[in-house]
Parts: structure tokens; C-alpha cells; sequence
């Protein structure tokens, strides 16, 4: 099978001649060139030879044109926080007005690090995705801890700039489909329960994840839903029109096998990228991904973290994990770490 068949097989969750895999994590040595992103990730592809290829920009990209102020100290998975958010007061949210992804700072250059990749021959026939933040997650990066305040004693604000956000994302992934990438990786961190109680996620979350999604069914070959952070409403996620679910499985409920049993296409994970990838063995990390496919028979499974690989994880344990799925690896200058 090649990649991409493989990949469908597994959404189908008919069998494959090898359980898929992928791997993916920010380079933010690079990030903020678009050329030079691009060719980092395709190296980091090249070396691991990952089913799906994830574009994982710097995490401020899609609220900087709004205002906020990315900053310069890396967390351990690579990502920066914002230094100063874009929605300080109430009257703030009145701000937010639809953007041309475009051209709007940000989105333009995760367009433009698809147009650089340009489907060079190292990605094969592997379905690419960028990486895309539902508009619920967008309103907590503008507004910082003052968003669930807003909700509650400002909502009509904060649903103009929902409408907004979400015409934005909507109008980007036209533009990245456009290009040729397969689908989205549509990344939600606003339905954990230790962020977002279920009715504010029911009332302004789910709403606007569905409108995203439905702007690109029939499109997106490859629609992967991360379900980021603990404490999950998965039994909503797991309703949201998808062909792929991402979570910490090995860190938050469900486990791999409870998650393929409320959804209808595959699972994403089984590995933790915290406790093995990084700081366990080759032997543990194998281990996993053995579990992974004892606990779902290899069906219905793409083997991966439960997000981004944190920087300093070991060549070697992502390396023994390849290996024990029969994934190609390449000797690549560079990214081994």
C-alpha cells in the first residue's frame, strides 16, 4: 500500500499491510520563516517517513494580526506563549473583524510554507495537513484567562468576534485546499473540562467547530481532530463530523480502545510523547506501539503521540518505533537528536 491509500484504509477501518504512524512537532528555531519551516519539516518527514504529513506552524500565528504579542521563551514542546494578549477589556472583543488569511500577518505564512513545500518528492504520497485552531480555542489565546468572564458577562461580544474568527479559519482552509493539501488538522483546546465547562462549550464551541467542518466535507480527504488537554468531553468530539480523533489517550480517558469504540473512523495515538517518547527507552516505546495495536487489533488505528513531540525527545525512541511498524527511515543530516 502507499501512504495515502494506507491512511484511507485505516479511516475506513479496513485492513492495511502495516498499522499507518506519523509523527510531528514545532521547529521554532525556524518558525517564523516560511521557507525555512518548510524545509525543516521535510527533512523531520524525510527521516521518519510518517502516513500523514502535519505543518506544524509557531502557535501564535493565527492571532497576531488581531494583536496579540507572541514571545520569545519556548515551553518544552516548542511552542511560545503570548507575551501580551489582543483582548485586554470588554469592549476589545468589538475588535475582532473577519481577516484575509491572504494576507493577514500569521496566516500568510502558514500559506506560504505550503506553497514552498510544493509537494517536493519527499513527501510522497503522504496526505499533508496544516494545522488549523477551532475559533473557541482563538478566543482563549486573544483574551488569556479573561474568557470564560467574558462568556458569562459579555457573551454577545464575544460571539461577534466567534462569527468573525470563524469566517477566518472557514476562508483559510479554502485557501490551503486550494493549494493541494489532503485535509486539516483541526486542533480543539477549548473542550476540556479544565478549561471550559460543557455548557460553554455546547453553546460556544461545538456550534462554530461544525460550521469549520462542514466548510470542508467532501473536500478534506483527511480530517483530524486533536482533542487537546484532559479532562475531555469526547463523547461530543466523537460526534464532530471528522475521519481521525488525536488525543492524550495515555495521559486522559478514554483509553485507544474506548475512543475507537465512540467514534467512526480512526484513532490517532498510543504513544506518550511525555513519559516514553521522551524520557522512556526504545523498548518502552515500542511497547506502546505494540499495546496500540493489541488494543484495537490494528484497525481503525494511526499509531502517534498525543501531540507534539516535546523538543528534546531521543531519535532512537521514535527510531524503534518506526522499526517495530515497518515504517522506511532515512539517515537524514541533522534531525536525529
Amino acid at each position: 500500500m502507499g501512504r495515502r491509500e494506507r491512511i484511507l484504509a485505516a479511516i475506513n477501518r479496513e485492513p492495511v499491510d502495516r498499522v499507518p504512524y506519523a509523527v510531528w512537532r514545532h521547529f521554532p528555531s525556524v518558525d517564523r520563516s516560511a521557507a525555512g519551516l518548510a524545509q525543516t519539516t521535510l527533512r523531520f518527514h524525510e527521516r521518519y517517513g510518517s502516513d500523514f504529513l502535519k505543518i506544524t506552524p509557531r502557535g501564535g500565528y493565527a492571532v497576531e494580526a488581531w494583536g496579540c504579542v507572541e514571545g520569545d521563551e519556548l515551553r518544552e514542546d516548542g511552542h511560545r506563549p503570548c507575551v501580551s494578549c489582543a483582548i485586554r477589556a470588554p469592549e476589545d472583543w468589538k475588535k475582532i473583524r473577519p481577516l484575509d488569511p491572504g494576507s493577514a500577518p500569521g496566516w500568510v505564512e502558514h500559506l506560504e510554507t505550503i506553497v514552498r513545500m510544493g509537494f517536493d518528492r519527499r513527501i510522497g504520497d503522504s496526505p499533508v495537513l496544516p494545522t488549523l485552531f477551532s475559533p473557541l480555542s482563538l478566543a482563549r489565546k486573544l483574551s488569556g484567562t479573561r474568557l470564560t468572564h467574558d462568556l458569562h458577562e459579555h457573551p454577545t461580544l464575544v460571539t461577534g468576534a466567534l462569527e468573525a474568527i470563524t469566517e477566518t479559519v472557514i476562508r483559510f482552509a479554502a485557501l490551503a485546499l486550494a493549494e493541494g493539501v489532503s485535509g486539516i488538522f483541526y486542533s480543539i483546546q477549548a473542550a476540556s473540562r479544565s478549561v471550559s465547562s460543557e455548557e460553554d462549550y455546547a453553546r460556544f464551541g461545538e456550534p462554530y467547530d461544525r460550521r469549520v467542518l462542514a466548510s470542508v466535507h467532501g473536500k478534506s480527504v483527511l480530517t483530524i481532530i486533536h482533542c487537546h488537554g484532559d479532562r475531555l468531553m469526547f463523547d461530543r468530539l466523537a460526534a464532530l463530523p471528522g475521519h481521525a480523533w488525536n488525543w492524550d489517550d495515555r495521559a486522559t480517558p478514554p483509553s485507544l480502545a474506548e475512543g475507537r469504540a465512540k467514534t467512526v473512523g480512526a484513532v490517532v495515538g498510543g504513544l506518550d510523547q511525555w513519559k516514553t517518547l521522551r524520557d522512556g527507552t526504545p523498548e518502552q516505546a515500542r511497547a506502546e506501539a505494540q499495546d496500540a495495536i493489541a488494543q484495537t487489533r490494528g484497525i481503525g488505528l494511526i499509531v502517534g503521540p498525543g501531540c507534539v513531540l516535546p523538543q528534546d525527545t531521543p531519535d532512537a525512541n521514535v527510531a524503534a518505533v518506526v522499526q517495530a511498524l515497518g515504517g522506511p527511515l532515512k539517515k537524514i543530516p541533522g534531525v536525529a537528536t
